[in-house]
């Protein structure tokens, strides 16, 4: 494995390292990010802008070809957001969260993560926003548990599901905060197989990715695909609108379910 740049993760003393995973010519094009965030690799500003960094540095310094994304902690993969840190980082969802997020979406090359442990909530969104997917099949749970401890999802964290899953394993991920392991996961639809990095490997060169981004509109072509979640992506401000909408519906909803209620139990009570 040969090593081609190291981006430091300044806020936790950690790295993103980029690398071939192999000695092979015909790999060359094939880029391995392994992050290691102590301690479990946790979505953060400094975290995202190294992220970040690291595919735009492929992008435009290297050959198109494939990116993998792991990481270099054994149990976790990413556990998501430091909830504390992001209510108090003025602008993180539209300048990190979902930046991420759409660049994952739209890359212009086959981006696969391999899932060598947990990844829960947003750990388990960025997966997702992949192209493909390998899960270790003995070893991490992958789940979305916002439910469990009352944080509604917004709008781009809760599209790629919509995208990417059949509905039953989407009602099943979202409304019961399911914890799927590899074999579950991959009768879900959230992973495309299971194993490790020689099944990453494999599946790459099964498939033919390594050529799938030479012509130059793989990006493109992506965006088309999922244009409606770009769109939620990019219009926060619009989601937000939205949901002020819902609420007040749900508001005037109760107050007059209320009202209806009293005159139940007040003409129920002159009965008695």
């Amino acid at each position: 494995m040969t090593t081609l740049f190291t981006i430091p993760i300044s806020s936790t003393g950690g790295t993103i390292v980029c690398s071939n995973p192999t000695a092979s010519d015909k790999d060359k094009n094939i880029y391995l990010l392994t992050f290691t965030s102590p301690k479990d690799n946790r979505l953060t500003p400094t975290f995202i802008d190294a992220f970040i960094l690291a595919l735009d540095i492929i992008e435009h310094r290297y050959p198109k070809g494939v990116v993998i994304t792991t990481s270099g902690i054994a149990k976790f993969y990413s556990n998501g957001l430091d909830l504390e840190l992001a209510l108090s980082t003025e602008g993180f969802l539209d300048n990190w969260l979902w930046k991420l997020f759409r660049r994952f979406l739209t890359y212009p090359m086959p981006t696969i993560c391999l899932l060598n442990g947990h990844a829960f909530a947003a750990g388990l969104m960025l997966a997702m926003y992949h192209d493909y997917r390998i899960q270790n099949p003995s070893k991490g749970l992958l789940c979305i548990n916002e439910l469990e401890f009352g944080v509604p999802l917004q709008s781009p964290m809760m599209c790629i599901f919509r995208e990417k899953l059949i509905p039953s394993s989407f009602r099943d991920l979202i409304l019961e905060a399911k914890r799927f392991g590899g074999p579950e996961s991959l009768k879900a639809g959230l992973v495309d197989g299971l194993g490790g990095l020689e099944e990453v490997l494999t599946l790459i060169r099964e498939r033919g990715l390594q050529k799938k981004a030479a012509t130059g509109i793989y990006g493109t072509m992506k965006e088309e695909m999922y244009r409606h979640s770009l769109d939620i992506l990019d219009g926060h401000t619009a989601n937000l609108a939205w949901r002020e909408q819902v609420e007040e519906k749900k508001d005037q909803a109760q107050k007059d379910a209320l009202k209806a209620i009293e005159v139940f139990e007040k003409q129920r009570s002159s009965k008695l």
